[in-house]
């Protein structure tokens, strides 16, 4: 059974998605985004509901956005290759209101020729802003890809950065 909340953030509604006791998805968007990945990852009965885990995950997200969190403390499970799981535990040890660069990330997975795949790879971040995929720009500092907008990026390190 998958269950799902939305929470109004600075950004825009987001919307959570919980699975069999684990956060599988946090997407920018309405009703109407949560029926199109339902319908493109082939989800079946996901139900507005808040559980335990999704009241957990909207309080830490508040919190984030209050600037009073700078961890998640939630049980996940993105969905993908061995490589992005890789890709996606080195974004989590990036700390709060730093950066790193897509060939700093690569060289922590031990790849350090991946820059390219990392960056597709962050792409493909289900857990969006819990799995912090915006810290990562470019080795000259540039912001580049953001699945949800480089002004959305901009703010989320501006967020962070104010609230070191």
């Amino acid at each position: 059974m998958n269950n799902h909340i939305f929470v109004e953030t600075p950004l825009g509604k987001v919307w959570v998605l919980e699975s069999e006791g684990a956060i599988v998805g946090l997407k920018y968007g309405d009703e109407e985004a949560l029926r199109t990945f339902e319908i493109k990852h082939s989800l079946q009965e996901s139900l507005n509901k808040q559980t335990p885990l999704l009241k957990k995950a909207k309080q830490q997200l508040d919190e984030y956005f209050e600037g009073k969190r700078m961890e998640f403390d939630l049980v996940l499970r993105p969905a993908g290759t061995k490589f992005q799981q890789q890709a996606w535990d080195a974004l989590q040890k990036i700390p709060f209101g730093k950066t790193r660069s897509y060939g700093e990330q690569a060289e922590q997975i031990g790849n350090k020729k991946a820059c390219r795949a990392i960056g597709q790879a962050n792409n493909r971040n289900p857990i969006s802003i819990i799995v912090p995929c915006h810290r990562v720009v470019a080795s000259n500092g540039a912001l580049t890809g953001y699945a949800f907008g480089i002004d959305r990026k901009q703010w989320l390190l501006d967020h962070e950065a104010a609230s070191c």
